[in-house]
């Protein structure tokens, strides 16, 4: 599943969803940074594309070509391999849970030194590296098939593979968009990214359901390998401006992860952000987890079936991505944050609704899963867009990645307590717990500042003077 700090998505299996985007520059100082980097005064290779916008910024439509590729193409492993599991493998609901464990571990066991890691490194040669390892990872799956030694663990074992890779990968592209463009084009950026992936997801799951059929769900597969290399290649030819500081100059690992959890828990709005997409995300993964077996087993759709309900999904994601715009401009980028959480919260109920309407349950899900998706997209653009807006760049990697830790730490452990519940109360009781508890995460944000704002803070004066003391404390 594509994951952004997305609450209410599925979790994909290597490429980043729902929350993405951002960039981060090591420098001597911290005044340096915000001169030469956070300058939003035109230069000379940015005026001739004033008036067409990044459309026009060839750089930044190589690295979108490439991650389109790659986005579509993560929407066929994310249909084959549960169809792989559930039906071909027989998986249990617990080791169902087990899988989707495996798949966001990474996030829990290395996240926070892994964005201190970055920090030292250029985001996009670490991009490269973990497509590599997911290349290779995706392509074992039809080997150990076609020898007919594929087993449920061996999933497992791939699955914490393509993790770690995703972890490095995920807080990388977060970080790298600043580096790419300007910060007046970095919701732009990130708004034709989501797009993308949300357009992505309309024809891939279909795809993805017919190469099953075709292909089998192992060899499927292969096909999000070669996406996987075209992303690859575009990073290759992709150029950035990041400054990597030299090694003399790297702080202690352990305090660079103290400053990244301090600078996302010392802002008021980052805080809220945070407990509601952690809580969301550990009660929606506790519903998407039995997903697969209530789809195919509990209401007996084909894999054909549940990729088109994936794609609905994907069609109320890209109408979120690109109405987002203009409802930031009705409501105001801060309440949009509230309103968006309730809408996605409310529509996660009507998942586990649907076993109660058989007659019309694919009807059900097919609009729940465009709701839901349409309202994660409004939340996500607006609140990535707001945390790399106001965090400096040196600070970039370990914010996102410190958020990735709480936000997606807590996924592992709902997976495999949605297995142990699905072994105890069946796929239809867990995911009504999942998504009554969801209800619980829009707390953090709907009470709270946001109402009495419009729009969110930019970045101060205050905020440039916290960061500096917490890079130099």
């Amino acid at each position: 599943m594509r994951h952004p700090d997305h609450p209410q998505h599925r979790p994909s299996r290597g490429q980043p969803s729902g929350e993405r985007l951002t960039n981060l520059n090591r420098s001597h100082t911290l005044a340096s940074v915000t001169e030469t980097s956070r300058s939003d005064e035109p230069d000379p290779t940015t005026a001739e594309r004033r008036r067409g916008g990044l459309w026009r910024d060839r750089n930044f439509l190589t690295f979108w070509g490439g991650q389109s590729l790659a986005q579509f193409g993560s929407q066929i492993t994310e249909l084959a391999l549960p169809v792989l599991a559930v039906l071909v493998l027989g998986a249990t609901e617990w080791e169902v849970g087990v899988l989707n464990a495996a798949g966001v571990a990474a996030f829990l066991v290395i996240g926070l030194p892994a964005g201190a890691w970055i920090d030292r490194m250029r985001k996009r040669h670490v991009m490269i590296a973990a497509d590599a390892v997911r290349i290779v990872a995706l392509a074992t799956i039809p080997v150990l098939w076609a020898i007919g030694v594929l087993q449920v663990w061996h999933l497992v074992v791939i699955a914490l593979v393509i993790g770690v890779a995703t972890v490095f990968f995920d807080v990388s592209y977060q970080s790298v968009v600043p580096s790419l463009v300007r910060g007046t084009a970095i919701p732009e950026a990130n708004g034709k990214l989501e797009a993308t992936h949300q357009l992505a997801g309309i024809a891939g799951p279909a795809l993805g359901g017919w190469l099953v059929g075709v292909l089998t769900a192992p060899f499927a597969v292969l096909a999000t390998a070669g996406t996987y290399v075209a992303s690859l290649l575009a990073l290759l030819f992709t150029r950035d401006d990041e400054v990597v500081a030299p090694r003399h100059e790297h702080e202690p690992i352990v305090r660079a992860i103290g400053v990244g959890v301090r600078w996302v828990f010392a802002n008021p709005y980052l805080r809220r952000i945070v407990g509601t997409t952690a809580v969301s995300n550990f009660f929606s993964v506790i519903t998407y987890t039995m997903l697969p077996i209530f789809l195919l087993r509990e209401l007996g759709l084909s894999p054909a079936g549940m990729g088109v309900v994936f794609s609905f999904g994907a069609v109320g994601g890209l109408l979120g991505a690109v109405a987002t715009p203009h409802i930031v401009r009705w409501l105001g980028e801060a309440r949009a944050i509230p309103i968006s959480s309730i809408g996605f919260s409310v529509a996660g109920l009507f998942l586990p609704a649907a076993a109660l309407v058989p007659e019309i349950a694919f009807v059900v899900l097919v609009v729940q899963s465009a709701v839901g998706m349409f309202t994660v997209l409004v939340y996500n653009i607006v609140q990535v867009s707001f945390r790399q807006r106001i965090t400096p760049k040196p600070l970039l990697g370990r914010m996102n990645a410190s958020i990735r830790f709480f936000v997606w730490g807590v996924m592992p452990i709902g997976a495999l307590l949605a297995g142990v519940l699905g072994t105890a109360y069946g796929a239809v009781v867990t995911m009504w717990i999942g998504a009554i508890g969801g209800m619980l995460s829009i707390l953090f944000v709907v009470i709270g500042p946001f109402w009495a704002l419009r729009e969110l803070p930019g970045v101060t004066a205050e905020g440039e003077a916290t960061a500096e003391a917490l890079i130099k404390d």
